[in-house]
């Protein structure tokens, strides 16, 4: 059996016995991972397959596959909370494990019935699902979530940079251009649509017909913003990815001693255990450097050193 992830399912400790044990290996199982994903598709496709008007016949067969999805996905869940047996709140420990429950509960929510769009936007998110089937798209959003607070700061600064030549343009061509600059807000939507450089060479040509140096205006736009800027949000989200894969890692490699036997390690393990590979790599390369430097001495050099006997 490959080696299964430990946010999908408990790893029960040996003396757990009966519908928990069994509930574990069901759900640590690969042919249950492969029909949740099956599932989950066909799942998408009964919804894409739903947008079309006319469908005549074939709509109560799509209503029957609906409520088979529903009674999977509730089976889905229940096998996943038994397996922690006398500790099913454990499952709600993981935030992928929460968005699951909250997914497919939602569906019974008093009021979201017939064709509402709440109750279409509850089943379009069961597609979502399908993140934390991925190791790579669940990298992807981990790295998203930790970039949050970087990605607040940057946004500070953009809004400050945009308000900054917002103004600028509003006093340099509000008059001339009130359909651009007219006020804050068409000023601000004007360099907006600006990121995208599409507008730049109509706008460089409405600036000269104004000044000259309102050259310099959108040139030193187009240089903070365009390339510092997003250059900045990029490097913010590249160091987050880099970050959740390295715990991605440890999570794979680091065992649980937990007494609670989730089979997840504490986020303290997989912190120490990344700072360990860090020294670890550090005295492999001090090592790489030392035995080059005898390479480089020769056998010659090498036997000069050595103390004599």
């Amino acid at each position: 059996m490959p080696a299964q992830r430990p946010d999908l399912a408990p790893r029960p400790p040996d003396h757990r016995r009966g519908l928990a044990a069994r509930c574990a290996r069901i759900a640590r199982s690969r042919p249950f991972e492969v029909a949740i994903v099956v599932l989950i598709m066909a799942n998408g496709i009964v919804l894409g397959i739903e947008t079309y008007p006319d469908l005549g016949a074939a709509r109560p067969v799509l209503h029957g596959m609906e409520l088979a999805f529903r009674l999977a996905f509730v089976v889905e869940i229940a096998i996943r909370v038994l397996a922690y047996g006398r500790r099913p709140q454990d499952f709600f420990r993981h935030g992928w494990n929460v968005f699951d429950f909250t997914v497919t509960a939602a569906i019974f929510i008093p009021g979201l019935h017939g064709d509402s769009a709440i109750l279409r936007f509850v089943r379009v998110a069961r597609v979502l699902r399908l993140v934390r089937f991925s190791p790579g798209l669940r990298t992807i959003v981990a790295a998203l979530w930790r970039s949050l607070p970087g990605v607040a700061g940057f946004l500070a600064l953009a809004a400050v940079t945009f308000y900054v030549y917002g103004m600028a343009g509003w006093l340099i061509f509000g008059s001339r251009y009130p359909e651009q600059y007219g006020d804050i807000g068409r000023s601000l939507l004007t360099l907006f649509v600006l990121l995208s450089l599409e507008t730049l060479p109509d706008l460089i040509e409405q600036g000269l017909a104004v000044s000259p140096w309102t050259l310099v205006y959108y040139v030193s736009f187009v240089m903070i913003t365009v390339n510092l800027l997003l250059n900045i949000l990029i490097a913010v989200i590249v160091n987050s990815m880099e970050e959740a894969r390295r715990l991605e890692m440890t999570e794979r490699l680091s065992p649980d001693y937990d007494e609670d036997g989730d089979g997840v390690p504490d986020e303290v393990d997989r912190i120490a255990l990344t700072q360990r590979l860090d020294d670890l790599r550090a005295v492999i390369a001090e090592l790489e450097r030392e035995l080059r430097i005898d390479r480089d001495d020769g056998p010659g050099r090498a036997r000069h050193h050595s103390p004599e006997r």
